[in-house]
């Protein structure tokens, strides 16, 4: 059992995607990450490392324009089209794969592209794993498509994690996205919130929602909007007291991810 991903190409909606697989030998199931905006997949070796001793084979791409993959940085014209690039991921996971049941995982601006998938193609499906999912009702959207400029402002790495040392590592990471919004990218957001929030349940897709109360990037009240559209039959949902954004991150860490293996447990059970 390797804890190096693999790293492979494929042809995306509008570009070469890269995409990393961490492979177990004999997996119970399949892990599918997808990352947060501005970022990339090589931020969560550690929780694949998790996953991976739980008996997963964890795989996810670095959406287009952001990490190694190919595309203007940080340009997303239709989040449909990153949708349709971890389809790809999942259907060469579930080919290498044929048994065992697919977990997607999607954190932040992930979390809105993991809701989006699990709305469309939720039959392929076991579990869902949203952490600080844009969803519902994000007022950056409206403040920055409002302006009529949009700030060159690098994000408070403060509000990420109280570790500080997340906040240097993220500074200091060449393949982040260090600069300003671009306004197409914020109008797709915003149009697929509105996409999401109209297409409603998941029905009984097992949901797992994860949030720091503390989490001023996406503030969890928002979120909770979101989550109360989509919500289904089979909602767990975990505030972790004082946390920020990136959960996984967190000075608690162990615990975050303790409380996802436990409850990919349940479902599998």
């Amino acid at each position: 059992m390797t804890t190096t991903a693999r790293e492979w190409e494929f042809a995306g909606t509008r570009g070469a995607v890269t995409a990393r697989i961490w492979a177990h030998p004999d997996p119970r199931y399949v892990a599918v990450l997808a990352h947060g905006y501005g970022e990339h997949l090589g931020r969560y070796q550690h929780v694949a490392e998790t996953l991976l001793r739980h008996g997963a084979t964890v795989c996810g791409p670095d959406h287009l324009g952001h990490g190694r993959s190919a595309g203007e940085r940080v340009l997303i014209e239709d989040v449909e089209d990153i949708v349709a690039d971890l389809r790809t991921v999942v259907e060469s996971a579930r080919a290498d794969h044929p048994g065992p049941p697919v977990v997607l995982i999607g954190h932040s601006m992930g979390g809105l592209i993991a809701a989006r998938y699990a709305q469309l193609h939720g039959a392929g499906l076991t579990a869902l794993v949203l952490s600080g999912p844009v969803l519902g009702r994000w007022d950056v959207l409206t403040d920055l498509l409002a302006a009529e400029e949009i700030p060159d402002a690098p994000i408070d790495t403060a509000t990420l994690s109280r570790d500080p040392e997340v906040g240097k590592a993220y500074t200091a990471d060449p393949l982040i996205w260090h600069g300003p919004f671009k306004r197409t990218t914020l109008r797709a957001l915003q149009d697929c919130v509105g996409r999401i929030n109209e297409h409603g349940s998941l029905g009984a897709l097992p949901t797992f929602w994860v949030h720091g109360s503390d989490d001023r990037l996406v503030p969890l009240e928002g979120s909770r909007t979101g989550i109360e559209a989509i919500r289904g039959s089979d909602l767990t949902e975990k505030i972790y007291p004082d946390a920020r954004h990136e959960v996984f991150n967190e000075t608690n860490r162990d615990e975050v991810l303790g409380d996802v293996t436990a409850f990919i447990d349940r479902v599998l059970a």
